[in-house]
Formats: C-alpha cells, structure tokens, sequence
C-alpha cells in the first residue's frame, strides 16, 4: 500500500474509532435524563366537551421529571395551571404541543406540585404526560 494511503487509512481508523469512543458516553448520558422522566409517563385520554386535564382533579409532580410535558397524539395548545392554597394560577399563553412529541409546557416547582392542563380547544384529546 502506498505511504499516502496507509496514512489515510490510519488517520481515518483513528477518527472513527476516536469519534465512536469519544461520543457514545455523552450521548448515552445525554439520552439518561429524558427517558427516566419519559419511563414513568402516564397516558391520558380528555374527552369531548371539556378544556381541562384532568376534569375537577390535579395531577401531582414526581422527582421523575424536572418539568411538566406532554405528548399528545394530535397537535393542541396547551398551558398549565398550578393549585397551590386551593386556588389555581394558569400560564398567561398557550404553547403548541406537536402530535407524537414530547413538549415542556412548564418548569416543575419540586416534588408534589399540583397541576392541572388546560387545552385551548375542548375537541378530545389523547396522549401522555410525565411530570
């Protein structure tokens, strides 16, 4: 083999191999976080006729997740409310959730934080959800 291509050859398996080393770890720790707050996901099913998330009750926040997602099956506007004290405090401005991806629709206050969703349209919706 020619001193050129032996060079190339060389530097090449160098790069692969150095890239394949080098980048599977943080890639690996990258995908760690999103699928144990996703691992614990719940699916949801909001019928016709309503806006809220659940109806009259609240979900409640794990240490699973450090935000609040969800996952709808179809595309929707959504925001959160908060209960704290027995009254609720809603996002001022819907955030559009893409159909078969995870959104952050709010950032958790901590463990055991009462929330509801509230969907821009009362058209049934399906999905998942983890917080």
């Amino acid at each position: 083999m020619p001193m050129r291509q032996r060079i190339a050859a060389t530097a090449m398996s160098t790069v692969l191999a150095g890239g394949a080393l080098g980048l599977a770890p943080a890639a690996q720790a990258h995908d760690i976080a999103p699928a144990s707050c996703y691992g614990s996901a719940n699916s949801y099913l909001k019928p016709a006729g309503t806006y809220w998330l659940p109806a009259g009750d609240v979900f409640s926040t794990s240490s699973a997740c450090a935000d609040i997602n969800i996952k709808p099956n179809t595309n929707r506007y959504v925001k959160v409310c908060v209960e704290s004290g027995g009254a609720q405090t809603c996002q001022k401005n819907y955030t559009l959730a893409r159909a078969g991806q995870w959104t952050v629709i709010a950032r958790s206050g901590g463990v055991g934080e009462l929330f509801a969703f509230e969907f821009r349209s009362d058209a049934k919706s399906t999905g998942s959800w983890a917080a």
